[in-house]
């Protein structure tokens, strides 16, 4: 089995690819963005992806759920639970009055929101494409520093300059497993689902949640992105847990295909 992941090396999406018992085994194949790791399964280069979905501190990754909905044929298989400690890395030397600039994936900085500013009041925060690739840059340059893991700072010789800075210890980013299988229902699972409203017709919204309400089915989790086409039209994401097979799960679906303007399954797979 090949499982793409955004890499390079030392990020927390090796890492999830590492633990998680479905992809330990796995040949890993990093790529630049979450874009080329869900493409190249597309195109079945890789068998799977495994893409951050959500964080418990920064909410959903709008990238991974952007692919989902514009760029369908692949269903979520599975989903890990990460729990992720961001850390400080610099060269070996440096001192916390010597930062000059911080760098890490979007993600992670946000996870460090608070720390970052009664810390390093003023020090500007710099996006990179991956959290290694943060530590890569903080390694070339004394006055850089990194928010990583341990792993991309004993990858790139850096030091620990203060450990554990997410602004929560509860900390933990969901991961899920997207490819062409379709898993058979195992008693404890979560279906996701993305759709549209038309939006001439009040309370459609509503409607749909009314559908799960109903047959007393528990949603988990509900949210919006922009649909990318229009000011105020949007995408509305929807987990809630049994299997889509399940005959209660299927009376919901099919209700819910009634109130929408489309609807997309992205998959009943096994909650973590």
């Amino acid at each position: 089995m090949r499982v793409g992941y955004l890499g390079p090396a030392g990020t927390f999406s090796e890492e999830a690819v590492a633990r998680f018992p479905r992809t330990s085994q796995a040949e890993r194949v990093a790529f630049a963005s979450f874009a080329d790791a869900y493409e190249a399964a597309l195109r079945g280069e890789v068998d799977a992806a495994l893409l951050p979905v959500e964080n418990s501190l920064e909410g959903a990754v709008g990238a991974t759920l952007d692919l989902l909905v514009h760029r369908p044929g692949l269903r979520i298989g599975a989903e890990w639970m990460l729990p992720v400690e961001q850390h400080l890395l610099a060269r070996a030397g440096t001192r916390l009055e010597g930062v000059r600039r911080v760098l890490s994936h979007p993600q992670a900085l946000g996870q460090c929101t608070a720390w970052l500013r009664e810390r390093l009041p003023g020090v500007p925060l710099e996006h990179t494409p991956s959290t290694a690739d943060a530590a890569r840059h903080a390694a070339e340059e004394a006055a850089a520093a990194a928010v990583g893991s341990r792993a991309a700072a004993e990858r790139y010789g850096l030091a620990l300059l203060a450990e554990s800075i997410q602004d929560s210890s509860e900390n933990f980013t969901r991961f899920v497993l997207v490819g062409r299988g379709d898993p058979a229902p195992t008693g404890r699972d979560r279906t996701s689902i993305a759709f549209t409203l038309d939006r001439d017709r009040p309370g459609g919204l509503y409607e749909v949640i009314a559908e799960f309400a109903t047959r007393r089915i528990n949603l988990s989790r509900i949210e919006s992105r922009p649909t990318k086409k229009a000011m105020g039209h949007y995408v509305f994401f929807l987990d809630f847990e049994g299997h889509r097979a399940e005959s209660d799960c299927a009376d919901a679906l099919a209700g819910v295909r009634r109130q929408v303007h489309m609807m997309l399954l992205l998959g009943s797979y096994p909650r973590a």
